[in-house]
């Protein structure tokens, strides 16, 4: 029994030096949104998957070693506890990252906008109130 809880304890452990590796990758994936670095985040997905797909792998392992387990063991109740912390860490970051993501994608759209002359395209006037207003910035230029 005491070989089925190493084991265990081994699996949670290396759970949680991948949710470790996993949250650094994903602040990494913010600066790199925020720098705007499209190479830079191609390799972060890969890398992203890569630990995802192990994290999957060791907790359809763990699941498995647990669930013939009889005995509570105090260590492991406090590593799956420390893996549940990490993952909802993970996720919150993860989260944040897509918001990021999409208002950077919004800020680009409305500059692509601008630059190719959208039809109509909404300002702010001296009270901050928005205004549409008809473009004619880049309609007479020829590049």
């Amino acid at each position: 029994m005491a070989d089925h809880n190493s084991l265990i304890s081994v699996k949670l452990n290396q759970q949680v030096s991948c949710l470790d590796s996993l949250h650094t990758l994903l602040n990494d994936e913010l600066t790199a949104i925020a720098s705007r670095r499209g190479a830079g985040l191609k390799e972060i997905a890969q890398q992203k998957m890569s630990f995802l797909t192990k994290l999957s792998t060791l907790d359809k392992e763990l699941s498995k070693l647990i669930a013939s387990n009889d005995s509570q063991n105090p260590e492991i109740s406090e590593l799956i506890s420390q893996v549940k912390t990490q993952l909802a860490q993970c996720q919150k970051q993860n989260n944040v990252n897509a918001h990021a993501a999409r208002q950077a994608q919004l800020s680009v759209k409305q500059l692509k906008e601008i630059l190719i002359g959208a039809p109509t395209s909404m300002t702010y006037d001296q009270a901050g109130k928005s205004v549409n207003t008809e473009s004619t910035l880049v309609r007479n230029l020829k590049a």
